[in-house]
């Protein structure tokens, strides 16, 4: 699937743009962290990316052709459940990724033990506490085997033994070479999980740089306002 290209993507709402003319090509292997300020266009930039949102104008491509669907998964701020078992959640997401009856249960029930939620894999998925809730969306989208996986502030309402759970989870799940994709406007987390960085600003891709070079001495005069704490 990869590299996924984007070219002069953009995307407006009510004649507001929100994504401004960004192109960039993304490729395997590296954990790429999107960060910005809030309102830089992060999420959408990502619901782009995977599919949810149309461009206004640019193209999106996988790998040289359009499409992608296939080999690549999502997980939200804040994750949906299903009036069901955590179990059952996962089971639901293999079964219409067309996996086989006796294989879905077995891959659900070992991805939960992974991200640690086995002895509560029958209880109601709607009961489950916020960090755990957030547990069960990355297992529901790591048991489909993803090429691609995509995090939109995956721990932004978690408390601080949350946010070390999942930064684990999905620590392991690039160890399984799933590319990671990911926002946040939270410098530290975007320094201990980030090998590249994207900088966003109102809209546009101001810098993109290996980690370490972007967090010793970033290019960009919004950048570096960023890191001092001067935007937003």
């Amino acid at each position: 699937m990869l590299p996924l290209v984007l070219d002069s993507l953009s995307f407006a709402v009510n004649g507001r743009t929100i994504i401004d003319r960004i192109s960039v090509e993304i490729g395997a292997g590296p954990r790429t962290i999107i960060l910005g300020p809030n309102g830089a266009g992060k999420s959408v930039l990502m619901r782009l990316c995977h599919g949810l949102l149309r461009p206004t104008s640019g193209s999106i491509a996988w790998c040289g052709s359009n499409g992608g669907r296939g080999r690549q998964a999502m997980v939200f701020q804040r994750p949906v459940m299903l009036r069901r078992s955590a179990l059952a959640n996962v089971i639901y997401g293999l079964k219409l990724a067309g996996f086989g009856h006796s294989e879905r249960e077995l891959r659900a029930r070992d991805v939960l033990e992974v991200v640690g939620l086995g002895d509560i894999a029958d209880r109601p998925a709607r009961v489950l506490s916020g960090g755990e809730q957030q547990r069960l969306a990355m297992a529901r989208a790591w048991a489909l085997n993803p090429e691609v996986l995509f995090l939109d502030e995956p721990t932004a309402n978690l408390d601080p033994g949350a946010v070390r759970d999942i930064e684990s989870i999905i620590a392991q799940i690039h160890a399984s070479s799933t590319k990671i994709v990911m926002t946040t406007h939270n410098l530290g987390q975007a320094r201990r999980l980030g090998d590249e960085i994207l900088f966003l600003s109102q809209g546009r891709l101001i810098e993109r740089a290996p980690a370490d070079r972007f967090f010793r001495k970033p290019v960009s005069a919004e950048a570096e306002a960023f890191m001092r704490g001067e935007l937003p």
